[in-house]
């Protein structure tokens, strides 16, 4: 995208670019730096889309920039490339449902997984609703996602977690594993949690974005006695801004330490986003209330709370079952 330039008019914020030699500027509806950050760029697009007809590749490209740092933007770099080689040239009035059957199909045969295809296309239909809504097309095709399937969820019991926790080889990864039990975040999440997001007086910490827009799985978490004792131990010998660091830096990745640590535990069939799982469904065998676990894990929408977890949960139906216990006179 050609730089573009935010600058203040008129008390407000507006976008400026030079186009055939000429200074082009438009005033801008936000309030804030990054939200005329965000605006600016899709004025710009508009401006300089004019006529011409989108391709998909150019629509995913568009929201890729729109997306900007944030990691569904980092993620659309994989998933484009499959996309991109069946949608890329098509133009939105031309797809039809039958397309995203024919990838679906296609990609399925080559050996990928329901779950793979489902977010390739979910990203599809998010760049296009995106160009929809902001007047990019004139109108975005359904694009028909497989049916996703059931989560295979293999939550870990207390002697397990404890087993896991104890067999992190470096402070660092003890930390961080506890931090995921502790919170159910995302291990994204806890990764680029920085000592500012960390109120020892309040009791809490703060998984969201400080983007302020970015929610998923994110939420202020009350901080419990195991997280507190490894946070105060390592906030006493902080070298860095972020919480969970490594020789004088933030990591990036704790794949290759989670997975030495299961091998030393002896623990099979478990990967990273079952810590995830795990906290949900301690909290509700503990009797926590299918809301609150809700709340705690961040969703926008407690129904895919109550689609992933109250399998785990079948004591709220026990009234319901027996109510239909008609051999019992009493």
């Amino acid at each position: 995208m050609q730089e573009i330039t935010i600058g203040r008019l008129r008390g407000g914020y507006c976008v400026s670019w030079q186009e055939t030699g000429k200074r082009r500027r438009y005033q801008l509806k936000a309030r804030t730096r990054k939200e005329a950050e965000a605006e600016g760029r899709l004025r710009y697009m508009k401006e300089s889309i004019g006529s011409s007809k989108l391709t998909v590749s150019e629509i995913w490209e568009k929201y890729r920039e729109y997306l900007g740092d944030k990691p569904t933007s980092k993620t659309m770099r994989y998933t484009g490339k499959p996309i991109k080689a069946h949608f890329g040239s098509m133009t939105v009035e031309i797809i039809k449902i039958q397309d995203s059957r024919d990838y679906t199909k296609s990609r399925l045969k080559e050996g990928r997984k329901v779950g793979t295809v489902w977010t390739e296309l979910g990203h599809l239909r998010s760049a296009l609703l995106w160009a929809d809504s902001n007047g990019l097309v004139e109108k975005a095709p359904h694009i028909e996602l497989p049916s996703k399937p059931d989560s295979d969820i293999r939550p870990l019991v207390r002697s397990e977690i404890r087993k896991l926790i104890n067999n992190c080889a470096a402070p660092h990864q003890k930390l961080a594993v506890i931090l995921l039990f502790a919170t159910g975040a995302r291990v994204g999440a806890v990764l680029d949690r920085q000592w500012k997001h960390i109120d020892f007086r309040r009791g809490t910490i703060d998984l969201r974005l400080d983007d302020g827009v970015t929610r998923k799985g994110r939420a202020i978490v009350p901080m419990n006695k195991m997280a507190r004792t490894a946070l105060e131990e390592a906030y006493a010998a902080r070298q860095t801004d972020w919480v969970v660091e490594y020789n004088g830096a933030a990591i990036k990745s704790m794949r290759t330490g989670f997975y030495s640590a299961l091998k030393r535990a002896e623990i099979q069939g478990v990967n990273i986003h079952q810590i995830r799982h795990t906290v949900a469904v301690q909290m509700l065998e503990a009797g926590e209330t299918i809301e609150k676990v809700s709340d705690f894990l961040g969703h926008s929408n407690i129904h895919i709370t109550k689609k992933i977890y109250a399998r785990f949960q079948p004591e709220h139906l026990a009234s319901a079952a027996t109510a239909l216990d008609f051999l019992d006179d009493s």
